[in-house]
């Protein structure tokens, strides 16, 4: 029985009819052309020296060499913390199911890609980074899924790590401080946004609430804002974070540039990340603040216990959405003087040595776009379901 599965999900979903059968066949020769063309491109057109020589610059930017143990020790935190919250959370499930396996050989395609692009000591740390992970979520899901209260607080344990990473690759107590206006590359890039959306989101239930608040002042001045902000373009807000306001404070109280930059960032996207929140409010039926004031909950318990779980819910998919969005619009900040994972494949496509190498940077940082765009689309599927 269990031999037929395949087969009968070919047949159902994709020879279920003659014109169905006809469009798989079709898009099966068109996937193998495009499939083809790009193998014969990587292999004997594609120059990777480009990719090769400038690796740091892409992920790291300008920070110091001397100080690249940073970013290592702050990449195997990662690595770990991501091995034991992906065995937490499959405390239920088998650990290499059907969509893990899928990841996983994805991952594996990639890794091929970029030792092709690369070279083979790039593609074996990531190899070594995906065995530490797996290695790590077995014995996470053999000794500490045991302890369920640890998956209730693994965003708590994400964000903590977060700010220590931070605090790490800047530098604090006795290391060497490094100044964030110095970060540049991806390093920027995760910067600007992990810390925007950390930011935005509680920003953005805040005016979401005071939309639909009973007090005029509170509601006019959140519309007044939603409405003012979603109006603007993001550029326009880059650029006026980053000109207008080292006019109007004085010198000594002036933030630095990325400060700046993630200021602006986190005013456009909560303007829009409170509409998806108040189209999830509004989900939400009458009779359940009735039956929450029935039990005697007051107005903050009856929205962070009844109300706030059930909208954000509801609209994972549009926040979620909004978080990729924020994270793609980090490109934006090439334009306003700041060198992030665009800004720095501008300045490396600029050295002579590499003129029209543009196929391989561009295919580069977009597959980097993809792969973080693609992880938070599926840690949204998994919240969604949980």
């Amino acid at each position: 029985m269990l031999e037929n599965i395949p087969f009968n999900w070919f047949k159902k979903n994709l020879f279920n009819t003659w014109y169905n059968t006809i469009l798989t066949i079709i898009s099966v020769i068109f996937i193998l052309w495009i499939g083809s063309r790009f193998l014969q491109w990587t292999l004997n057109i594609a120059d990777g020296t480009v990719l090769q020589d400038n690796l740091k610059l892409f992920l790291v930017g300008t920070y110091p060499l001397k100080l690249i143990w940073r970013i290592y020790l702050s990449l195997a935190i990662i690595t770990i913390l991501t091995g034991i919250s992906w065995g937490i959370i499959s405390h239920k499930s088998h650990l290499f199911n059907k969509q893990n396996l899928t990841i996983l050989s994805l991952i594996s395609f990639i890794t091929v890609i970029l030792c092709l692009s690369l070279g083979l000591q790039t593609g074996l740390i990531i190899f070594g980074l995906l065995i530490t992970i797996i290695i790590t979520a077995f014995l996470s899901k053999k000794y500490l899924s045991k302890l369920n209260f640890l998956s209730s607080w693994l965003s708590l344990i994400w964000i903590i790590t977060f700010f220590l990473v931070i605090w790490l690759i800047e530098g604090g107590l006795f290391f060497e401080p490094v100044r964030i206006d110095n970060f540049s590359g991806l390093l920027l890039t995760l910067l600007t946004s992990i810390i925007s959306i950390l930011i935005c989101f509680p920003l953005g239930i805040l005016l979401a609430l005071g939309r639909q608040s009973q007090l005029p002042i509170i509601r006019w001045l959140s519309i007044g804002y939603i409405e003012i902000i979603r109006a603007l373009p993001l550029i326009g807000i880059l650029f006026m974070a980053q000109v207008m306001l080292p006019l109007i404070l004085p010198p000594e109280v002036r933030p630095d540039r990325v400060i700046r930059a993630i200021c602006g960032l986190i005013i456009f996207a909560s303007a829009y990340l409170a509409e998806n929140i108040r189209a999830g409010l509004q989900a939400i039926p009458k009779g359940q603040m009735e039956a929450a004031k029935a039990l005697g909950l007051n107005t903050f318990f009856m929205l962070i216990l009844i109300i706030l779980p059930q909208a954000i819910k509801a609209v994972i998919p549009a926040i979620v959405g909004q978080f990729i969005s924020l994270f793609k619009d980090t490109s934006l900040l090439a334009i306003v003087g700041l060198v992030d994972l665009l800004g720095i494949s501008q300045s490396i496509l600029a050295n002579p040595k590499y003129i029209g190498k543009y196929a391989e940077v561009y295919l580069f940082i977009a597959l980097i776009y993809w792969i973080f765009c693609y992880t938070m689309s599926l840690l949204s599927k998994k919240i969604e379901n949980s």
